[in-house]
């Protein structure tokens, strides 16, 4: 079992390194004057996205084994239901990431950098949410 739980966080852990960086690239392809640079920029965040999305499957895929251990009890718990919750929404954020990657690879882009630096701070504040949530189950 703590296998299982540690193979959760690590993929977590990977997962959210990408929903932190995979926005930044989009705030510097939004600032960028050049063509050169904006083209760069967009086979980073198609290949970055490529890469994290199975990280986020996996972290779904072991935290539902995770789950699956005392399944009734968590699914009762008022604290796993708004860390599902969570999890979900940033599913949700991962794929309109996929979105705006693929309307920056096609140049159809039209957000600006200071939309593209609130968009990024969004996963911040998830993960602070779901580990509190996670170590002191306040519901």
């Amino acid at each position: 079992m703590l296998w299982v739980q540690a193979l959760h966080v690590i993929f977590m852990v990977c997962w959210f390194a990408g929903l932190f960086y995979l926005p930044r690239i989009f705030v510097y392809y939004a600032q960028a004057d050049d063509i050169k640079t904006k083209e760069t920029l967009a086979i980073m965040a198609r290949k970055l996205f490529k890469f994290v999305t199975p990280f986020m499957i996996l972290t779904v895929v072991f935290g539902l084994w995770r789950l699956s251990y005392q399944f009734d009890y968590y699914l009762s718990a008022g604290w796993m239901q708004m860390k599902l919750a969570g999890v979900a929404l940033l599913v949700a954020y991962h794929l309109q990431c996929g979105i705006y990657m693929g309307r920056i690879n096609r140049g159809e882009d039209n957000k600006t950098h200071v939309f593209y630096r609130f968009f990024n701070e969004v996963p911040v504040l998830f993960l602070f949410a779901i580990i509190i949530l996670v170590y002191t189950r306040p519901f």
